[in-house]
């Protein structure tokens, strides 16, 4: 490798200390060997993997966020091993996931960059930071986090992968965020993290503070965002509505009243069209600085799950998960088939998604588990349905 070849970011050093050659060599060729080794399989063989790490459904979602993981693998080693100028190749994409709650936008992410391609990956709630000067966190500081899952490297970091949850929560209007101080603070619509956050996005250097403090006079290092690709997740509870009345006004110039027909503002478990999506005008209705969703190279529609999708993750996952908890505490586990229906039809009636599976399950068998962990005894566990309720009983091994 020829490394004056490459423009990678450039980081900065202690004040007061001269930087010390040979390390920074040693650094060097350490993360050299780092993204060599990265693994790089094809869209499809990743696509596979998520399969194999149980994530289910949102296949038009998982080609996409496969093929852009592949190029961001790609152009990392394009660029710090092959040596090909950043310039003579397409930039960063940065992603936006927009789709309901339980319908897999994190999961995918954390399965996809963090444990199949085991790049420094960091899940950032988005509503906790505020604007630069004000109470709440530092938006700089979601950099920090992902300078902590790269093991404190700033080289490793800046090709990781930031996850910014609850993105819809900073839209003007919609920011709920609740910290310490909450009532002093100016940044009340989330416009101030929203600035913050344009640059980070495109690519900056920015000065990153090395741990999570709000002290100006902690050490830091720059950090260029050249290479650290963002994906943004919100469920965005409402979008649909404002798209909807704002394509009725375009089209037949319907009123404020009937603008909104048809669509239940109270649903929770709602589908994005593509069009709906792609009109920046509908975030900038949302709360949305366009400069800001500009910055987006792609967003990604999430589907709400349906019945089929979200049985096959209860019993490939919750149900293999608590099976084998049983059995670790001398219990067999045996959950009839009419419990599963009965456990996916609770989910979708209360649009909880995936997320709901679990705790429906956890809630019957909390009396049971009291009682029967840790008392060094055996059984079978039955899990049946009786006049439509969830009942469980314990019987001998």
């Amino acid at each position: 490798m020829v490394i004056g070849q490459t423009k990678g970011p450039c980081y900065d050093t202690p004040s007061g200390m001269e930087p010390n050659r040979k390390v920074r060599k040693q650094g060097l060729e350490h993360f050299i060997k780092f993204v060599r080794e990265l693994p790089c399989p094809s869209p499809q063989a990743m696509f596979q993997a998520l399969h194999e790490h149980g994530y289910r459904g949102q296949e038009p979602a998982r080609r996409a966020l496969c093929l852009m993981a592949y190029r961001h693998v790609r152009r990392v080693k394009r660029i710090y091993v092959d040596g090909v100028d950043r310039a003579e190749l397409p930039r960063k994409s940065n992603f936006l996931c927009v789709g309901p709650t339980g319908s897999g936008k994190t999961f995918l992410v954390e399965t996809l960059f963090g444990k199949i391609l085991k790049l420094p990956t960091a899940l950032v709630d988005i509503t906790t930071y505020s604007e630069t000067g004000y109470v709440g966190q530092d938006p700089s500081t979601i950099l920090t986090r992902l300078l902590h899952t790269a093991d404190e490297n700033p080289m490793l970091a800046s090709i990781g992968i930031v996850c910014l949850d609850e993105f819809d929560k900073i839209a003007s209007g919609q920011n709920n965020a609740i910290f310490a101080g909450a009532g002093t603070t100016k940044d009340v619509t989330g416009m101030g993290v929203q600035r913050e956050l344009l640059k980070m996005l495109e690519a900056s250097e920015v000065v990153v503070p090395l741990d999570l403090t709000h002290s100006s006079y902690a050490d830091h290092v720059v950090m260029s965002t050249a290479d650290i690709a963002f994906i943004a997740a919100g469920a965005f509870s409402g979008f649909q509505q404002i798209a909807h009345r704002r394509a009725m006004r375009d089209q037949i110039g319907f009123g404020r009243d009937q603008a909104g027909a048809g669509v239940d503002p109270d649903a929770i478990a709602v589908d994005f069209s593509a069009e709906q999506v792609e009109n920046v005008a509908n975030f900038q209705s949302y709360g949305f600085l366009p400069e800001l969703i500009a910055r987006f190279t792609r967003v990604v529609p999430f589907r709400a799950l349906d019945a089929g999708t979200l049985k096959d993750i209860l019993r490939s996952d919750v149900i293999q998960r608590v099976t084998r908890e049983f059995k670790l505490e001398g219990y067999d586990l045996v959950i009839e088939e009419a419990v599963l229906d009965h456990i996916v039809e609770d989910a979708l009636t209360r649009e909880t998604g995936a997320r709901g599976l679990a705790s429906t399950l956890t809630r019957h068998l909390e009396d049971i588990a009291f009682g029967a962990f840790g008392v060094d005894q055996a059984g079978t566990v039955r899990v049946s349905l009786k006049n439509g309720d969830i009942a469980v009983d314990v019987g001998p091994a």
